[in-house]
């Protein structure tokens, strides 16, 4: 029996050739994609506040249940005490490039960008600001 696998829209530190691109190597590459949002670099990963007139670009892949836990606690899911944690696993409709829409799970940043840079092209890894990152 096959477990069934979530979709799941990757856009920065996890994305093919970015610092933790090799987390999502288990899961199933389904194609690239867009959401409605602002991208922000957060440190040497970015963070994606949904809305807005922008773009953000990424990948959409399947996920069974071990990596999408896995992905949780990369993000920190679970983990910010009282301030709350960093980002929240939310749905949200996908643009493909083949011109469909799937929904998948991302994850949005929950505290305040003011100050940070905003990756106006919406892309990550394209703007060179991914770095290596932390291993």
């Amino acid at each position: 029996m096959r477990e069934e696998r979530e979709l799941v829209f990757v856009y920065g530190a996890l994305r093919r050739g970015a610092a933790h691109g090799w987390r999502m190597e288990r899961g199933e590459l389904v194609g690239n994609g867009r959401v409605g949002g602002r991208l922000f670099a957060i440190d040497w990963y970015p963070g994606v506040v949904l809305g807005g007139e922008g773009e953000v670009l990424g990948e959409v892949y399947g996920a069974d249940e071990r990596l999408r836990g896995e992905l949780d606690e990369f993000e920190g899911i679970g983990k910010g005490g009282e301030r709350g944690d960093e980002y929240a696993r939310v749905r949200v409709g996908v643009g493909m490039e083949d011109g469909s829409e799937v929904e998948a799970w991302i994850y949005v940043y929950r505290w305040g960008v003011e100050g940070r840079e905003e990756v106006v092209s919406g892309d990550w890894v394209g703007s060179g600001m991914g770095g290596d990152g932390e291993r």
